[in-house]
């Protein structure tokens, strides 16, 4: 299975310069005027340009404040430290400290569009370090 990441954004030339920036993403193919791929992770990000107040989900009008999903992206660096340094400084905002935890460290961010990130940065073995089978 092939998995791809989506993401509303209202403009798609800031969040090409915030992806690249805050993550190290590049520009890959462009879909006419609506849509932008990037590239660099394990999956391709496609940026979906959709104004705030258009039709999302149900009935519910898109906006772009900070909002919860269950389902965010965990973005995995080596240096938890300068990554956090360099998505803040692209627009990021980071949502309390960075903590610790038996497989690493981890700190959530919100990107400027309101959705949820994590920036994750495996110690030892990782998630083995604490699976238990």
């Amino acid at each position: 299975m092939k998995m791809l990441v989506n993401i509303d954004v209202p403009d798609l030339a800031a969040a090409e310069r915030f992806f690249a920036d805050a993550f190290g993403l590049r520009r890959g193919r462009r879909f006419g005027g609506d849509a932008l791929e990037m590239l660099g992770g394990d999956a391709p990000v496609y940026l979906l340009h959709k104004e705030a107040g258009t039709i999302a989900a149900g009935a519910s009008a898109r906006d772009y404040l900070r909002h919860w999903t269950p389902v965010h992206v965990d973005v995995v660096v080596d240096d938890l430290d300068a990554a956090l340094i360099r998505a803040v400084a692209a627009g990021a905002t980071q949502e309390g400290a960075v903590r610790d935890a038996g497989w690493g460290r981890i700190v959530q961010l919100s990107d400027p569009w309101g959705h949820g990130w994590c920036l994750v940065q495996f110690l030892g073995r990782g998630y083995d370090e604490i699976a238990t089978q």
